[in-house]
């Protein structure tokens, strides 16, 4: 047995500083891999040691709390996760591929003789026990390419949890305020209903009177039923909205839940030069971290791939211990060094690195193409950014002209100076009015956080910063 400490011994010399400290000791993670993932959610994008996704749905919540219960309960956010930890473990094989092997194989048999000389049978019994260690000592840089492979890979596999991170906090936010936008709507289509009503009264007055003509009556009676068809569709819209925030926020779509009512200060104007937010996005945006790990690590796999056709060389220890209760004993060691030289294998190893090249050839094409759709989405949210605000001024003139020119048209009609298709129009540019201010302030807050998204700065200070509501107090 003291052979068998000794191949131990000098095969615990060959492993790696990296793996010395833990290797012999039970470890959920002996090679430290999981040092190098991202938490399920990243720092930045919630409150440091806030419990995930306790938020109390009895009560009217913000923005920050779907955007919080979203980044905690979405399935997305798991399963990038999961995937960034799977590439984790797959760095521990390239790392485990520098540590020795060492193998015990223990075999015993019972054999029965039955010599002519005796009537009786002799039972024997055999026993074996080979112990062998190997380490691969040389293989042309075939591991330290491997290695390096899948260290790009966990490093775009966490690029990519971040980027997916924003991805749900985008959604949440375009929900949340998707929601808000509907409540607007449905208030202003039942302001719209009311103020139609108010027509339709005032021409059945004027119809009883004797002062105005049936058609009068039956077009404010008209005006009056569509008005009320659009604000029942409304309120489907609205339960449709919510079903959708409550989704994002992983939670069942029949599930009620209320959004806080006060509005807060609109968030200061945050265009800059474009061209300097372009900039920023391209050393800020997590998938373009990750395609360019992807560039990397697909370089990395073409090193391994021409390793791979080149000679090995290894070094073995062994102890052979045989004993057998009529069989001499024996306990044999042997030390040897092997050279593995491939020959030939059919090209194969010629069309790997063909396709390992190919491969880096694609995600460089990749990058380069992100590289570009970056800038496209920054530039389109600068300018979508830029028009919702002008916009939301445009609006606020446009309903403060239409509410006074129904207020004129419906006093005058009252009066007998009017007449009712007049008064119908003000009322309908004053609800279309409505909605466009609605829809303004609506792709103002959706084109803010698209445009943080668009640069990679969509994070929990970005969230906390944009207002609760869709239409904010001046």
């Amino acid at each position: 047995m003291n052979k068998h400490l000794l191949i131990i011994a000098l095969a615990s010399l060959s492993i790696p500083a990296f793996a010395q400290d833990s290797i012999w000791y039970k470890d959920d993670d002996p090679l430290k891999t999981q040092i190098y993932t991202l938490p399920k959610i990243p720092d930045g994008y919630r409150e440091p040691n806030a419990p995930c996704g306790n938020v109390d749905l009895s009560k009217p919540i913000t923005l920050a709390e779907v955007a919080d219960t979203s980044l905690c309960n979405n399935p997305q956010t798991s399963e990038v996760w999961a995937s960034a930890r799977v590439q984790a473990a797959q760095l521990g094989i390239a790392k485990s591929a520098y540590l020795p092997s060492l193998n015990d194989n223990i075999s015993t048999s019972l054999g029965i003789s039955n010599p002519e000389s005796s009537s009786r049978s002799n039972p024997t019994m055999n026993l074996s026990n080979s112990l062998v260690a190997s380490y691969l000592l040389y293989d042309f840089g075939n591991r330290n390419a491997n290695l390096e492979n899948a260290r790009q890979l966990l490093l775009s596999a966490s690029a990519s949890q971040s980027s997916t991170v924003q991805s749900v906090l985008l959604t949440a936010t375009v929900a949340y305020y998707q929601v808000q936008a509907n409540i607007a709507a449905l208030d202003a289509a039942r302001e719209a209903e009311r103020a139609s009503e108010e027509s339709f009264k005032a021409a059945d007055a004027r119809y009883k009177a004797g002062v105005s003509t049936p058609a009068d009556k039956l077009q404010a009676q008209t005006a009056f039923a569509q008005l009320t068809l659009t604000r029942i569709t409304s309120e489907g819209n609205l339960q449709i909205a919510y079903g959708n925030l409550v989704n994002v926020m992983g939670l069942p779509a029949n599930q009620k839940v209320v959004l806080i009512a006060n509005t807060s200060n609109p968030p200061a104007n945050i265009l800059e030069d474009v061209n300097t937010l372009i900039e920023q996005a391209s050393t800020r945006r997590p998938d373009l971290v990750a395609s360019e790990a992807q560039v990397k690590a697909a370089q990395a796999n073409i090193d391994a791939s021409k390793a791979a056709s080149k000679p090995t060389i290894s070094v073995s220890m062994s102890n052979n211990l045989q004993d057998g209760s009529q069989l001499s004993s024996s306990n044999n060691s042997t030390l040897g060094l092997t050279v593995s030289i491939p020959l030939f294998a059919g090209y194969a190893p010629t069309y790997r690195i063909r396709a390992a090249e190919a491969t880096a050839d694609l995600r460089a094409a990749q990058r380069d193409r992100l590289r570009l759709q970056i800038s496209l989405d920054v530039w389109s949210a600068y300018q979508s950014l830029r028009t919702a605000l002008e916009s939301v001024t445009a609006t606020e003139i446009l309903v403060t002209s239409a509410e006074q020119s129904y207020r004129v048209a419906l006093g005058r009609y009252k009066a007998g100076v009017g007449n009712i298709i007049d008064t119908l129009n003000a009322q309908s540019a004053l609800a279309s009015a409505n909605q466009q201010k609605i829809q303004a302030a609506l792709n103002s807050n959706i084109a803010r956080a698209t445009l943080a998204q668009a640069m990679g700065a969509l994070d929990n200070a970005m969230i906390q910063s944009l207002p609760n509501s869709t239409l904010s107090t001046n």
